[in-house]
């Protein structure tokens, strides 16, 4: 990809991107489940943090009940205090990988450092790149080096430009396996955690060749928001969801505010399946 850097005013660049082709990426996952180039939307849901393998199973049990096929969980935690739970580290790789294959599912899970890639390769099938992490350029030249997809999450607050140029880092190292998640930006606002850019996820779409995802947990911060969230993102153009579900968010040992309580995932998926459908696309 080239990027084309027009001035504007003396004090902002306006940039914009073009590929060296004009054809859209897509991002296989396996031979019946695509992300991107417009098949269905793909709905990536489980626990904020893994805590156990009873709490990771029933969230997958309920997303199987609705043919769901990728499931999220943290192992390794980034977590603002250091007092807060850090994730259960390979033991949760572990939990993660034995639910998934019990279900058929497939595991996206983020890499926290350089040393856990190796580790999160072995266990995964898409290797997270947190919104923290989106300019630690040796991670993302360490994911650029395997051959397994990168869900590479913008920075709280980056811009749309240093978002794709951390992608060309892991598309110059030789993997092009590349999904874009938009997880909302730091503003001014206060009354969500953050505030969820759709123009953001319509531009990625628009002048890259990335699949495109959002995540409305934690562009939101709050569980009532997130299935509104949701269906802006679907209809923003998004290629998939990825969202956080707990069987009991009041008792979660990360972010419970955010997370949707299993109860809450049949209206989650009926309710994505609408937009999918209007947009012209499925749902899985």
């Amino acid at each position: 990809m080239r990027y084309n850097i027009q001035r504007t005013t003396p004090l902002e660049q306006v940039v914009k991107v073009a590929a060296v082709s004009s054809t859209k990426q897509k991002v296989q996952i396996a031979p019946d489940l695509t992300i991107g180039a417009g098949e269905p939307v793909v709905l990536m849901a489980g626990p904020c943090s893994v805590e156990s393998y009873e709490q990771t199973r029933a969230v997958a049990a309920a997303m199987a009940a609705h043919g769901l096929r990728v499931l999220r969980g943290g192992a390794f935690k980034p977590r603002t205090s250091p007092f807060s739970f850090q994730g259960l580290g390979l033991e949760g790789l572990r939990i993660l990988r034995a639910v998934a294959d019990e279900f058929g599912m497939f595991v996206v899970t983020e890499a926290l450092g350089v040393e856990h890639v190796e580790a999160v390769a072995e266990y995964a099938d898409i290797i997270q790149i947190g919104s923290r992490n989106m300019q630690h350029y040796p991670l993302l030249w360490a994911v650029g080096e395997t051959d397994k997809p990168v869900l590479l999450k913008r920075g709280f607050m980056s811009t749309v430009k240093e978002w794709l140029l951390a992608a060309e880092h892991i598309a110059r190292r030789g993997n092009r396996r590349i999904i874009l998640c938009e997880r909302g930006i730091r503003t001014f606002e206060n009354a969500t955690r953050n505030t969820l850019d759709t123009n953001a996820i319509a531009l990625a779409k628009q002048e890259s060749p990335w699949p495109v995802i959002g995540d409305p947990s934690h562009a939101t911060g709050r569980a009532d928001l997130v299935i509104p969230a949701a269906r802006a993102i679907i209809a923003a153009g998004a290629d998939g969801l990825l969202v956080e579900v707990h069987p009991q968010p009041s008792a979660a040992l990360s972010d419970p505010e955010q997370q949707l309580p299993i109860s809450q995932l049949p209206a989650l998926v009926r309710q994505a399946r609408l937009i999918a459908e209007a947009m012209g696309r499925g749902l899985v």
